[in-house]
């Protein structure tokens, strides 16, 4: 079996991208269920990088991602709306990031109703460091604060303002470990929830044009 190094599961998933938007399907002809697209990608792209002798350290229900042993989550959406969900475990993930990385596979439906098949285009596929996991308009007001010399009640004011869901001592440990530990700017949208919602607009929009979110490939589609 081949090693697989973040490297080469970031130009697997680049040949992946191209493959499959020459495959035609019929199992998904006229199915427009999200969840059962993104788990046909996901299954099928740990199918080709098992097909190609790699080890994989496949995911499990403690470690809540698909490669942890690279650290690494797959997440596949429409390009027509570009999220998903993911579990909550605590509101420092919106300041610091999720703690692991994200392949993201972006991709567009096409269903051919003469021979009854679809093709599932990938419009992009993103590499999204850990690091960039975090919110961006969250991770963009605190470094405002920081670089304009703000204080950690200035940091809690505006976990409240933005509605952080935090207690009032979490709140204050979380402004003094900022000032200590700046956040990097993240680049997912975070929704507030029981679990969080995940919203990629800027990241496909910004991949390969900013540090931490690269643009793997990338193929031009009329959305």
């Amino acid at each position: 079996m081949k090693s697989l190094t973040i490297e080469v599961l970031k130009n697997e998933a680049r040949e992946f991208s191209v493959l499959e938007g020459r495959h035609h399907e019929p199992s998904l002809y006229g199915v427009n269920d999200g969840k059962s697209i993104g788990t046909y990608i996901e299954q099928k792209f740990q199918e080709y990088l098992q097909a190609e002798e790699y080890q994989l350290d496949s995911g499990n229900a403690a470690s809540g991602i698909d490669l942890p042993g690279l650290n690494v989550d797959i997440k596949t959406t429409s390009v027509r709306q570009p999220q998903s969900s993911c579990p909550f475990r605590s509101a420092r993930q919106k300041i610091y990031g999720l703690g692991y990385h994200i392949l993201l596979f972006v991709y567009r439906k096409e269903d051919d109703s003469r021979e009854r098949t679809s093709t599932l285009k990938i419009y992009r596929a993103v590499f999204i460091h850990a690091e960039r996991t975090a919110d961006y308009q969250l991770t963009s007001a605190i470094r405002d604060i920081v670089e304009n010399d703000g204080n950690t009640n200035d940091l809690v004011a505006c976990f409240q303002d933005r509605h952080l869901p935090v207690d009032d001592i979490t709140a204050q440990s979380l402004a003094e470990e900022i000032l200590g530990n700046l956040p990097a700017l993240g680049f997912l949208t975070i929704s507030n929830a029981l679990q969080w919602r995940l919203q990629y607009n800027r990241a496909i929009q910004r991949s390969g044009t900013q540090a931490g979110l690269e643009c793997l490939h990338m193929e031009d589609v009329d959305t």
